[in-house]
């Protein structure tokens, strides 16, 4: 028995990406995974998001590397809802605590991105979709899961982590919604972790460099590259990310051996912010 057996996560962005490899390594760690994602395959910003496929791919994915045994209770849960919709995010989120039996940690990881133009020829439906994603989805986990954090009787050990960007320091053209929304990511873990120590729970956020998902091929297309390895000379290790390398600090940042860090934006970039 692993020292996280029994506890449970809610991981958005579930379906794909970082999100999707959060969820396997949590479960392969010994926790009970409920993945969220919107789910519905839409092109609202020029490229596909997460299909529902995509989430039953997922949720297989994380089944296959459980450790958990069954008993009364599935190890992972596949559940659709927009982060930009509290109310919808609120059901999941309850029926997620109900069938794994309560909650120990929150990973927001459903992002998205979008740009092209300079700062002021970018239209209101990209801004809205940049920080509805990136950052009001991140409260809304907030408000949706804190309540059952501290449902959770003393001495807690809960978890709220995010996943933010190198864009959070650096500052990227032709990118600023999604650079705003990610420096307002780094923000909000810094006060939540203000507000939640005292309860005993860390709030911490992580700042992927360049990579390799969807959102990075949509990246490219932003500026024109023939490919996302053309990214790989911003980071001084010489190479684009693996989405399981971010899900790997993420799950640490879960763990009780991240007991002490709280308030934390964790640099998981390659060097890029470095340089």
């Amino acid at each position: 028995m692993t020292q996280n057996q029994q506890r449970v996560a809610i991981v958005t962005g579930g379906a794909r990406g970082i999100g999707a490899a959060t969820g396997v390594r949590l479960a392969a760690a010994g926790w009970r995974v409920a993945l969220i994602d919107a789910a519905d395959g839409s092109e609202e910003l020029g490229y596909p998001l997460a299909s529902k496929a995509d989430l039953d791919d997922a949720v297989a994915a994380v089944w296959a590397a459980s450790v958990v045994d069954t008993g009364s209770q599935d190890p992972v849960v596949g559940l659709v809802a927009d982060v930009r919709d509290q109310p919808a995010l609120d059901r999941a989120v309850a029926e997620a605590v109900e069938r794994l039996g309560g909650l120990d940690a929150a990973v927001a990881a459903a992002g998205a991105i979008a740009g092209g133009p300079d700062t002021w020829h970018t239209d209101d439906t990209v801004w809205d979709a940049m920080i509805g994603i990136n950052l009001t989805g991140v409260f809304h986990l907030a408000r949706s899961t804190v309540p059952h954090l501290l449902a959770r009787p003393e001495p807690r050990s809960g978890r709220f982590v995010a996943v933010a960007s190198a864009a959070s320091v650096d500052g990227l053209p032709r990118l600023s919604a999604y650079t705003a929304a990610k420096a307002g990511v780094a923000g909000l873990v810094r006060a939540l972790a203000a507000e939640l120590g005292p309860h005993g729970i860390t709030a911490n956020g992580v700042a992927p460099g360049s990579t390799r998902t969807a959102m990075l091929d949509a990246s490219a297309a932003v500026y024109d590259l023939i490919s996302p390895e053309e990214f790989a000379v911003h980071q001084p290790i010489g190479r684009l990310l693996e989405r399981d390398e971010i899900a790997a600090a993420i799950a640490w940042l879960c763990s009780a051996d991240a007991s002490a860090v709280t308030g934390a934006v964790l640099p998981v970039d390659g060097g890029m912010t470095a340089t």
